[in-house]
């Protein structure tokens, strides 16, 4: 009899939640996809870990506050037992519920959901339900692939259809994208960047109140201070400033700097904050001197953007596809010929480094 390979086996998944009613739901949804299955419903975290060696899940669904053993506790234990498992936890969208997610993704979970409000509630979504089955697809092909191999890999960006001739410009500002995938995949790049001598800014696809926390996070884990951005505040070098949850982030050039423009204009892309708006700010307010970064992300939010900074004389780096959650929203950017550079978070680093130093050319 011949196996399966790993790439075209079910992506096995565990439920762990204290609610039957969301456990049905999870279920109902991810069973009803081709390609997952899930194997095993626990309603603790102790439960969850006593199962962990008979079911083998590739994911591990996993809510945070549960009786018994909270999903807190039985994270890191999880993570001990199955190394190569992805834990997704599910948190409310509140204050409360987005630190403890951003704690968990430091704990060493992959991704975070919001947690569904009963059947009526935003399981019925079409985008909840998108973005579980992305991040559960996503996480499960990560673990399923050797991690020394992705984390070096550069790949030659495909022919230049949009990209003007001459040389790029240095860049002025770092502006960085990235939406499904997007927490651990800045957390890396992050931890990899030296004190840059030019401003960064950020837009992370996610709720108010989630990127407070993200922001805190980032700030502990490198030489470059992250704070989520304030209307009219100059953007200053070796900061990165993070676009609030429900607010588009601008960039607008003043007699005395760059500044930061917070505003309400409607979605893009089905999101607030988008990726396109502050690029082509951007591109604008720093004469094409910039230097767009897309991370993992669904969608094509940032290929616009991408399209204005490239016309203007900026450059242009995404992420590859081997090392992303989903290559959405990069591999939009690269099949549009608009990268200089496809390449796992840690090479993109290096590569941000250097040019915002004007240690090498495009």
């Amino acid at each position: 009899m011949t196996l399966p390979s790993p790439a075209t086996e079910d992506v096995r998944v565990m439920l762990c939640d204290d609610s039957a009613t969301t456990r049905a739901i999870l279920a109902r949804i991810l069973d009803g996809e081709p390609g997952i299955r899930v194997v095993h419903r626990a309603g603790d975290g102790r439960a969850a870990l006593d199962a962990l060696p008979v079911v083998r899940p590739d994911v591990v669904l996993l809510d945070l506050e549960m009786p018994v053993m909270d999903g807190m506790t039985a994270l890191p234990l999880i993570l001990k037992a199955a190394p190569r498992t992805a834990v997704i936890v599910a948190s409310a969208l509140t204050q409360r519920g987005a630190r403890a997610a951003i704690a968990a993704l430091a704990a060493g979970a992959s991704d975070y959901v919001p947690k569904p409000q009963g059947a009526a509630g935003g399981a019925a979504d079409p985008g909840f339900r998108a973005e579980l089955v992305a991040k559960v697809r996503g996480w499960a092909r990560m673990k399923r692939q050797d991690p020394a191999s992705v984390a070096r890999r550069v790949v030659p960006p495909p022919p230049s259809r949009a990209v003007p001739a001459g040389p790029r410009l240095r860049p002025a500002l770092v502006a960085i994208g990235s939406s499904t995938g997007g927490p651990q995949a800045l957390a890396t790049l992050v931890r990899r960047l030296p004190r840059l001598p030019v401003p960064v800014v950020l837009a992370q696809h996610m709720p108010a109140g989630f990127t407070t926390m993200l922001a805190e996070h980032l700030d502990r884990l490198g030489p470059n201070r992250c704070a989520e951005a304030t209307d009219g505040e100059p953007l200053v070098a070796g900061r990165i400033h993070v676009a609030p949850g429900d607010r588009h982030l601008l960039v607008e050039a003043t007699a005395a700097g760059l500044r930061a423009r917070l505003t309400t204009d409607p979605p893009e892309n089905f999101c607030r904050p988008a990726v396109d708006p502050m690029l082509r700010s951007a591109a604008r307010a720093c004469g094409g001197k910039v230097l767009a970064v897309i991370l993992t992300g669904m969608g094509h939010d940032g290929l616009e953007g991408c399209r204005a900074v490239a016309a203007a004389g900026g450059t242009v780096l995404a992420q590859d596809e081997a090392s992303s959650v989903v290559w959405g929203m990069p591999g939009a950017v690269a099949r549009a010929g608009l990268p200089a550079l496809l390449a796992p978070p840690e090479a993109l680093a290096e590569r941000i480094a250097a040019l915002a130093a004007e240690r090498i050319t495009v």
